[in-house]
């Protein structure tokens, strides 16, 4: 297993539409899932989207029971998901501040669903279904956003609600927001 290289923001892979995952189970696709795990705990993150390491796959991984980057978020079950669908349960917007590990150093706040329900498969080709809400539904969306080429920084509305996290956290550790 390794840690690859996440792209920043301003690489243009970051902005394309990422292409199905055909082959499950394989022996490829288990390795690139340990590697963006690898990946995701080495940069302390809540989830990564395979094209932020130049993997241009409809895959995403998150999850944790505790994160330093979202000290007061509650745990959220670690889960692959290939072929992503995301499907709002309501209308109601919830507005609340993200990071990315492709933007780093900065914080804004991002309106998203409050309630989703997401379908996509496992790693094994296993359907998943689920209706989720709060911090995992805004997780689940965000790193969903990486496979149609949209950063956190395009969805946010309020400008004055955007700038470095130590500016914004102070009581945050520098380190944790690589």
């Amino acid at each position: 297993m390794s840690v690859h290289e996440i792209l920043r923001m301003g690489d243009p892979r970051l902005l394309r539409m990422a292409e199905p995952v055909t082959e499950f189970d394989t022996p490829a696709m288990q390795a690139l899932i340990a590697d963006m795990f690898d990946t995701m705990y080495a940069a302390k993150g809540a989830g990564l989207a395979a094209p932020q390491i130049g993997i241009n796959l409809q895959l995403v991984i998150f999850g944790f029971k505790q994160n330093a980057r979202y000290p007061e978020a509650p745990p959220v079950p670690e889960t692959v998901l290939i072929n992503p669908v995301i499907t709002p349960l309501s209308d109601a917007i919830e507005e609340n501040w993200e990071g990315c590990l492709s933007v780093p150093g900065l914080r804004g706040v991002v309106p998203r669903y409050q309630r989703v329900r997401y379908t996509g498969f496992d790693q094994h080709g296993a359907p998943i279904d689920r209706a989720v809400d709060g911090f995992h539904a805004r997780v689940v969306q965000h790193e969903c956003d990486h496979l149609i080429g949209v950063l956190y920084p395009m969805r946010i509305t309020d400008f004055s609600q955007f700038g470095f996290t130590d500016i914004l956290f102070p009581e945050l550790d520098p380190a944790d927001d690589d």
